[in-house]
């Protein structure tokens, strides 16, 4: 609730600020490179405030970057409780490991798929929906840093292998991420059969005092470990999964294989 709160106070000052410096929405826009429609939505909530609109809208009302601060904390304030000591951890890492037997890690995931994944469950508002959208998307801005963590993703053939529209979208953008030299992709083919990674997901996280804390999934919600006895538990699994995926090059050539049976964009 409180992150729906402040997202309609940065709705309301938008359109309050953009009032004060003169401009209707179509001339907002203008400067923005925004359509006017586009102001509008946002501004009437049709559309979600997303970084981009916030730190260009900071940047052409001199706010001093009110709107972008306003919209991390809203993001924040929408995550549930669970999944916040993991978020810390994450923004925090100096090296990150992911593994899903099912579906993309959320820092690859593109705008369609985390939409498409977080409307799994249905009676979610739409609104509720898009801030946490938003929020996925803002928790990759880490992979953009000057110095970001090392990230290496163990994904199971399966979670490529979805017959929806998006995935080739979403495919053609873990390319692109593999792309990055701090970002290692591997692919576990369905000819490794049953393995261990099949019980579930799993998130480490290598802090700055080289500590590691996981986190695990669930229907319910999440777990963060940061005991010694479930850590290495976790990296256990983690060796586990990670000995029995295709190495870097075949990884992405499975991906450009799958990717090719989805059809053009």
């Amino acid at each position: 609730m409180e992150g729906e709160q402040t997202v309609d106070l940065i709705r309301v000052q938008l359109r309050k600020q953009r009032a004060l410096a003169g401009m209707n929405q179509e001339e907002f826009g203008k400067r923005t490179n925004y359509s006017g429609s586009t102001v509008s939505a946002v501004e009437t909530g049709t559309r979600p405030v997303d970084l981009p609109y916030a730190r260009r809208a900071d940047e052409i009302l001199e706010t001093g970057g009110l709107f972008e601060s306003l919209l991390r904390t809203a993001q924040q304030d929408g995550q549930p409780a669970w999944f916040m000591p993991w978020l810390k951890a994450e923004r925090a890492a100096r090296q990150l490991r992911y593994f899903n037997p099912t579906l993309i890690p959320g820092l690859f995931q593109t705008e369609n798929y985390a939409r498409a994944v977080l409307r799994f469950d249905d009676t979610r508002p739409e609104q509720e929906i898009e801030q946490q959208v938003a929020a996925r998307l803002e928790r990759q801005e880490i992979l953009k840093r000057e110095r970001p963590p090392q990230v290496v993703a163990v994904i199971d053939e399966s979670a490529l292998r979805r017959s929806d529209a998006i995935m080739a979208e979403q495919l053609a953008h873990l390319l692109r991420m593999a792309e990055l030299p701090h970002v290692h992709i591997h692919i576990i083919p369905a000819s490794a059969g049953l393995h261990i990674g099949l019980c579930g997901p799993l998130l480490l996280a290598m802090l700055p005092d080289g500590t590691w804390i996981g986190h695990l999934d669930s229907q319910l919600g999440g777990e963060a470990s940061d005991t010694e006895e479930k850590v290495a538990k976790l990296l256990g699994v983690w060796e586990c999964v990670r000995a029995i995926a295709l190495p870097e090059d075949l990884s992405i050539a499975l991906i450009k294989e799958v990717e090719s049976q989805h059809g053009p964009q």
